[in-house]
């Protein structure tokens, strides 16, 4: 079982003393989010726990307590963009924190445990295809050495969402600057030691040597871990995805970090309650268990081959 920590909020960022503590009990409760009174109860022993991706904007309250994960194959989805507190209202200044986080989290763990996203990548007056390409290149260079690739997404305007975006006059590129975006990264990129990918993009950038991204890795998760992994596509992610079958262990509308392009959150007062409810002690990421609930044990068994296998 790969567990996803998470697509739907920020743990490292915001619930990093919960998360811990879940994995002390061994088990962690995800309540269902189209059928709210149903709760699964997940396990996370590492004897069924083939992997963890961690999905976060700054890490750094994670860091002092790295350690307590060395029972498990992780690694980091690490979102660090050029955008200012217009974009991402409560993200720490990158260049006083989430780049020197991103820095020491690698020389921690390792650059192959961490993976950049500069997504999803979106159009204004204030954000053009110029402040794209001289920010990116001046990212690059302050991570060169500390990742080994860059997962780039364009932004994709959901319904729920336009009420954020329209105030500020952003809009997805079309397809001419889309081209033009993927060949200055992609040779920005290769100066400095990184390669790129598309996350959930149909569009073909390979001309460009971009290929499509997996985020939920099960190459990766085999490289670090040392096994193979009997681990199939994940069928509940949109056409475009690559990525493997995994257990979200988070809760939508709980993440504080107000950025203007999040499907994950209805509004964020909304979410800053949540937050602001949050008890590290509940086995639930947000809010305690009700009378009328079902919980459910989840099954859960290791996807790990018994097959013998060599790694170089």
């Amino acid at each position: 079982m790969i567990i996803s920590a998470s697509r739907r909020t920020d743990i490292p960022a915001h619930y990093s003393e919960w998360f811990f503590e879940r994995l002390k009990s061994g088990y962690v409760y995800v309540r269902n989010p189209v059928n709210p009174r149903q709760i699964s109860e997940v396990s996370l022993s590492p004897d069924t726990v083939d992997g963890i991706v961690f999905w976060t904007k700054n890490p750094l309250p994670m860091l002092e307590n790295i350690q307590k994960l060395r029972d498990y194959t992780f690694y980091f989805q690490f979102t660090l963009t050029s955008y200012g507190s217009d974009i991402e209202r409560n993200v720490p200044s990158k260049s006083e924190i989430v780049i020197p986080a991103f820095r020491e989290l690698s020389a921690l763990i390792g650059k192959e445990r961490v993976v950049w996203r500069y997504d999803p990548i979106l159009l204004s007056d204030k954000y053009t295809l110029q402040y794209h390409l001289k920010y990116f290149r001046e990212l690059c260079s302050r991570l060169a050495g500390y990742t080994e690739k860059c997962t780039v997404s364009f932004l994709d305007v959901y319904k729920k969402i336009e009420r954020n975006l329209s105030p500020l006059g952003i809009r997805p590129p079309e397809r001419t600057e889309t081209e033009e975006l993927a060949a200055g990264f992609a040779e920005i990129a290769f100066e400095n030691g990184i390669y790129i990918d598309t996350c959930a993009e149909a569009v073909d950038l390979s001309r460009y040597g971009i290929g499509h991204a997996t985020c939920v890795d099960r190459e990766r998760l085999e490289r670090i871990g040392g096994y193979r992994l009997n681990a199939e596509r994940d069928k509940n992610q949109r056409a475009a995805c690559g990525c493997v079958s995994s257990v979200d262990i988070g809760a939508y509308n709980t993440c504080p970090n107000g950025c203007a392009y999040c499907y994950a959150n209805i509004n964020h007062t909304l979410a800053a309650c949540r937050r602001a409810g949050h008890n590290p002690a509940s086995p639930l990421l947000c809010g305690e268990v009700r009378p009328a609930d079902i919980i459910k044990p989840r099954e859960a068994k290791s996807l790990k081959s018994s097959q013998m296998n060599f790694f170089d």
